[in-house]
C-alpha cells in the first residue's frame, strides 16, 4: 500500500477533518485562556498566565532532572523531553516579546 493510500483511509475516516483544537488542550497553556476573549479580560492577565505556564514547565523539567540527576527514577527521555518543552516555550515566549516590541516600536514612530 502507498504512503497516499493510508492516508485517505484516514481521511474517509473522519471525512470532515481533524477536530479544532481547544485552548485547554494545548500543552503549557493556563486552563482559564479561550480562543475569545472574555469581557473584562486584559491584556495583563493573558501575558502574566502565559509567562507563569512557561515557567511552570521549566520547574517541572528542573524536578524531573533533579529526580533522574539524584536516581530516584531511571526515566533519563522524560528529563530530556521536558526540558525540551521548556526550550521550545521559552524560545516562543521570547519571539512573541519581541513581536510586542517591534510592534509598539512601529505605532511610537506613526506620525498622528
Amino acid at each position: 500500500m502507498s504512503p497516499l493510500g493510508s492516508i485517505g483511509s484516514l481521511l474517509s475516516a473522519n471525512p470532515s477533518g481533524p477536530a479544532p483544537i481547544a485552548p485547554a488542550q494545548v500543552p503549557g497553556l493556563p486552563d482559564n485562556l479561550s480562543a475569545a476573549p472574555a469581557s473584562g479580560s486584559n491584556f495583563h492577565g493573558l501575558l502574566e498566565g502565559l509567562v507563569q505556564a512557561v515557567d511552570g514547565q521549566q520547574a517541572k523539567a528542573d524536578a524531573i532532572t533533579s529526580q533522574v540527576l539524584l536516581g530516584d527514577t531511571g526515566q533519563l527521555h522524560q528529563s530530556v523531553i521536558a526540558m525540551q518543552e521548556a526550550s521550545t516555550a521559552l524560545s516562543l515566549m521570547v519571539q512573541v516579546r519581541n513581536k510586542l516590541v517591534e510592534s509598539y516600536q512601529q505605532l511610537m514612530s506613526m506620525q498622528v
